[in-house]
Order: C-alpha cells, then structure tokens, then sequence
C-alpha cells in the first residue's frame, strides 16, 4: 500500500512558474500512468503560458479564485471547479485570490513534456 503524507512532500517549483507538491508521482511511488500534485500561485501570480505535447491533465480548484485559459478560451475559476486540459492544449492560470489546486496527469508530469 502506497501512502504519502502531503506535509512530507517538499515543494518545488515547475517549470511553469507553479509551487507543486508531488503527492503521489514517479519520484516518491511506483506511479507509471498518472501523477498527482497540489499546486500553489500566490494572489497575482501566474503560470507561464506552456503546454504538454504527451500528458492530459487535469486541475480540481481547492481555494481561491484565479482566471484559467485554455486555447485563447478564458474563464473565472473557484473551488469545486474541475478543470480539463487536453494534451497540446496552451493553457495558463492567472490567480485572483491566492490559489490553492490539485494537478493530475496522464501520463505522469514531467518537466521535459512542459514546452512554451
């Protein structure tokens, strides 16, 4: 059984711009199709504008409200909100209020499938 506690996973930042903390990932658990992180932007932060030529991910939006585009389509965000981003899909969040979300990807994230 694979358990991790989230305040035992360091945080880092992507190579968007986002603060993520791998909760479940290839670098903490035997992970081979997906990943799981929480990610974080400060009120007025942004991610950089980027996509991912092999993962599908998906945001689930836990606190606060931010702008999220995708493809030049632009929408307020909250908790609750789910959130898909097809693979090569451009897509960038912009926090109104400081952000708290969590980041699934099929196949795993990784930095080398993150392209702007």
């Amino acid at each position: 059984m694979e358990i991790r506690q989230r305040e035992q996973q360091v945080p880092f930042t992507t190579k968007d711009g986002s603060t993520i903390r791998s909760l479940l990932d290839q670098s903490n658990a035997p992970v081979t199709k997906h990943s799981l992180a929480e990610a974080t932007l400060p009120a007025g932060g942004a991610t950089q504008r980027h996509h991912h030529r092999l993962s599908e991910e998906m945001y689930y939006l836990l606190a606060g409200r931010g702008l999220m585009e995708i493809d030049g389509e632009e929408r307020e965000v909250g908790p609750g909100d789910a959130v898909l981003i097809p693979p090569g899909a451009w897509h960038q969040i912009r926090a109104l209020e400081a952000l708290r979300f969590l980041c699934c990807c099929a196949p795993p994230y990784a930095h080398d499938d993150t392209y702007f």
